[in-house]
């Protein structure tokens, strides 16, 4: 186990090999669990019924064929976390609030994403924190804890996908279940070094999963490996699944929207810039000034949305949730049609843009690091402007991790394909650049 790396290729090979087995990835995996300061990685967790799971895994049949040669899935064995806003039959789903938690009790059934991967073998080590209903970007909990990153207690995980996070960096799971909605996996993946994948909006099944904002909510992953992100993308693909076609060209971000950005974020952008041109791709500039509007018109349609979906629970929340609730409650439905037709025109403006260019490449976060225990009340507006012109569109997006921050590299709606074997590319340029990584 020493010398296999943790990633879903490194640990699939040892389970494919039989050094591994799946028992004892659950083992160390539940050994790791809970490891930041304030042991809230998981919101639920059930030792006993992990290692059941395990043992399932274990019985499944070996065969010919598939990407490990054992004809079992590539996510077979492996320990998963999954964000807890999705429903696991016999435990609770909080979405981050114990008001739920009691509301509701214990899940009669899976949910569809759970029940996806359980079937092919996939062991699930808990349902991890998330900031409350989903609704931020720092991971801040004020029921269940603020959550840190393990080996950091000075540092936030960000949010909301606070859990999914810190469970890929303990070693609790090797793959982690999110959700992205104004920037839940992109935030995370930033703060913590890690990568991240956005699926398109639409794809994969919200039964028995917690929305926020129907219009923006997207599934998706955090992991370690750039090179893992192919195997994890057929998770939520279409059947039959669109073959990945080559991307030629992106577009860089002005620096002039970059002002709020800390230096060496923007040293970051310039050195991935860099690598992706290594890679072949010609490169150009974008200036995005017509994105100033950008939260103007996602931040009411998803507090509206928000509001609907909590309706008669607004009071259990914390106040700045609340407040975010109360006032999507009082939008009217003339103002409603204005956001959205103001939202379909910037779509439109954003399919143009892809046209173009292809891909387009920005900082995920314009900060490196959210300090635990700081005045957060501006950061939601600050982060939110890098990521809800992407939100809003609706585009499958990469989370590059960076030795200061996190790019986003994005794509066309529907090209998640295409985008993660790019992203692969890239992952397998680190790895032979420097070998000693995983």
């Amino acid at each position: 186990m020493t010398n296999t790396p943790w990633t879903l290729r490194g640990l699939r090979r040892a389970l494919a090999e039989e050094t591994l087995t799946p028992v004892d990835l659950a083992a160390l995996a539940l050994e790791r669990s809970n490891g930041n300061a304030g042991h809230n990685t998981y919101l639920w967790q059930d030792r006993n019924w992990t290692h059941a799971e395990a043992s399932n895994a274990a019985a499944q049949p070996r065969g010919t064929g598939g990407h490990f040669g054992d004809g079992r899935s590539a996510i077979w064995g492996l320990p998963i976390s999954v964000k807890d806003c999705f429903d696991l039959a016999g435990s609770p789903t909080t979405c981050g609030v114990h008001f739920y938690r009691d509301l509701h009790g214990p899940a009669s059934r899976d949910s569809w994403l759970v029940d996806r991967l359980r079937a092919p073998g996939a062991v699930i080590t808990g349902k991890t924190h998330l900031h409350p209903l989903a609704y931020g970007i720092t991971g801040e909990n004020p029921e269940f804890g603020d959550c840190t990153q393990p080996g950091n207690a000075g540092a936030l995980t960000g949010g909301s996908s606070s859990g999914a996070a810190a469970s890929v960096l303990e070693g609790s799971a090797v793959a982690a279940i999110g959700t992205d909605t104004g920037g839940s996996v992109r935030a995370p993946a930033a703060l913590c070094g890690l990568a991240g994948y956005r699926a398109s909006l639409g794809r994969g099944d919200w039964r028995g999963g917690a929305h926020l904002a129907q219009s923006f909510d997207t599934f998706g992953w955090l992991f370690h490996d750039l090179e893992d992100a192919p195997l994890l993308t057929e998770f939520f693909a279409p059947d039959p699944t669109p073959a990945p076609r080559p991307l030629t060209r992106f577009a860089v971000i002005a620096e002039s929207f970059l002002y709020d950005c800390e230096p060496g974020v923007i040293e970051s952008l310039r050195a991935t810039t860099e690598e992706l041109q290594a890679l072949g791709l010609q490169t150009t500039t974008f200036d995005p000034h017509w994105w100033h509007d950008s939260f103007e018109i996602f931040a009411p349609i998803q507090a509206w949305e928000a509001a609907r979906i909590h309706a008669g629970h607004h009071a259990h929340f914390q106040p700045a949730i609340r407040e975010r609730l109360e006032w999507g409650a009082r939008i009217t439905d003339y103002e409603l049609a204005a956001l959205r037709q103001r939202h379909a025109e910037f779509c439109a403006r954003m399919d143009e843009l892809f046209a173009t260019h292809e891909l387009l490449l920005l900082p995920a976060i314009p900060v490196a690091r959210l300090a635990a225990g700081a005045d957060h009340s501006q950061t939601r507006g600050r982060l939110l402007r890098y990521t809800t012109p992407f939100s809003l569109a609706g585009v499958p997006i990469v989370t590059i991790p960076c030795r200061i921050g996190g790019m986003q590299l994005a794509a066309t709606l529907g090209a998640d394909e295409s985008l993660v074997h790019l992203a692969a590319q890239l992952g397998a340029n680190r790895r032979r650049a420097a070998p000693h990584l995983p």
